[in-house]
């Protein structure tokens, strides 16, 4: 190997970064420009052969030769030793014996954050951990509950029970996430848990039920609610009420809902939101065969997923003005939104899914 490679073969060891390996890569090079540079001094010195007829340039090119081999061989041995020990390296580092608290190290503010992704029933154990964790599950602004996280129902109100009567007052609750898949007396248990939320400014709610005949006066209104999402397990239909009062509502998820007519004998259930931007009903329809009037100024994302030919055939009549991104999902949509009072001009981006009969 010329001295070039063996130039090139250290640089990319340095860019490696292992100590090791360019320590050792380096004195292989030093040694062998120090062998080199004396062998060919001798070599220049004796230009012609000895009395003894000993060729000098030729010893000198195998001594050389003799020096690049060995030279790769302590390169090579210290190359594979420098393999090894960054793996062992790394053990040591994190061990897994390594009894230190490296969570607890981050601030109080990233771990609300983590504990606000889980099940509240988790977050709450969380106080076990060690000292600092005992009261900071006080301070959430989640509460995700659900009756599948525990065996009875006795367990599920302990738990509600504690939560709301032991948690920071002044600290807001903005995420509520409540899940019903089993029990089918729980819309006492609901009704408590969302008037606890309003009280505390909620901002998002998400409810996933199985049945729900009719939204109570409790959740007829909060000023700082601006994400709802509600779905009903399909069949089941519950009444959606006139006199919602969600001033700074911006987005409104509905599964399974029916709307009836107003005081004005028109089926608009959306013009009282000033601030809605997007709009997604999910086998929603009108009662009595009426036009289902969808009205909003600051609209501009609405989904209409309309897939069950038991529910029948629903016109819809839109007032959007600003809307920009329309999609539907359903039977064919032609009927539903023909009309003059239909206005699509400033739609940007359509999407329509047909799901035919046969």
């Amino acid at each position: 190997m010329n001295d070039t490679g063996m130039i090139n073969f250290a640089f990319v060891c340095l860019l490696n970064g292992d100590r090791t390996i360019n320590a050792s890569v380096l004195g292989c090079w030093k040694l062998y420009l120090e062998c080199g540079a004396a062998l060919s001094l001798s070599a220049k010195m004796r230009n012609a052969p000895s009395k003894g007829g000993l060729d000098f340039t030729q010893i000198n090119m195998n001594l050389l030769s003799t020096v690049e081999v060995t030279c790769w061989h302590y390169w090579l041995f210290f190359l594979l030793r420098g393999i090894r020990n960054p793996v062992k390296r790394v053990i040591q580092k994190y061990s897994i014996y390594d009894n230190n608290d490296k969570l607890s190290d981050f601030p109080d503010c990233v771990l609300l954050h983590i504990l606000s992704f889980l099940n509240t029933k988790y977050a709450v154990q969380t106080c076990v951990l060690a000292k600092r964790w005992k009261n900071l599950w006080k301070r959430l602004t989640s509460l995700i509950i659900g009756y599948s996280h525990f065996k009875d129902l006795k367990g599920f109100e302990y738990l509600i029970h504690g939560f709301f009567g032991t948690r920071d007052r002044s600290t807001a609750l903005q995420v509520l996430n409540f899940r019903e898949e089993c029990y089918v007396g729980y819309q006492s248990h609901l009704e408590w848990i969302v008037r606890y939320a309003f009280t505390h400014n909620v901002k998002r709610i998400r409810i996933d039920v199985k049945k729900v005949k009719h939204l109570q006066s409790y959740f007829f209104s909060c000023d700082t609610l601006t994400s709802l999402h509600i779905c009903v397990a399909f069949p089941q239909r519950t009444l959606f009420p006139n006199s919602l009062k969600f001033p700074a509502l911006t987005y409104l998820f509905l599964g399974s809902f029916d709307f009836g007519v107003d005081d004005d004998g028109r089926v608009e259930p959306f013009s009282a939101f000033k601030r809605l931007n997007s709009l997604i009903l999910q086998n929603c329809r009108s009662l009595d065969k009426q036009n289902l009037c969808i009205s909003s100024a600051t609209l501009t994302n609405l989904t209409i997923d309309y897939d069950s030919w038991a529910l029948g055939y629903c016109k819809f009549e839109l007032y959007t003005p600003n809307l920009c991104t329309f999609v539907y999902k359903g039977i064919p949509p032609v009927q539903q939104l023909c009309g003059s009072k239909s206005n699509l001009s400033s739609v940007k981006h359509a999407t329509i899914v047909v799901i035919s009969l046969y």
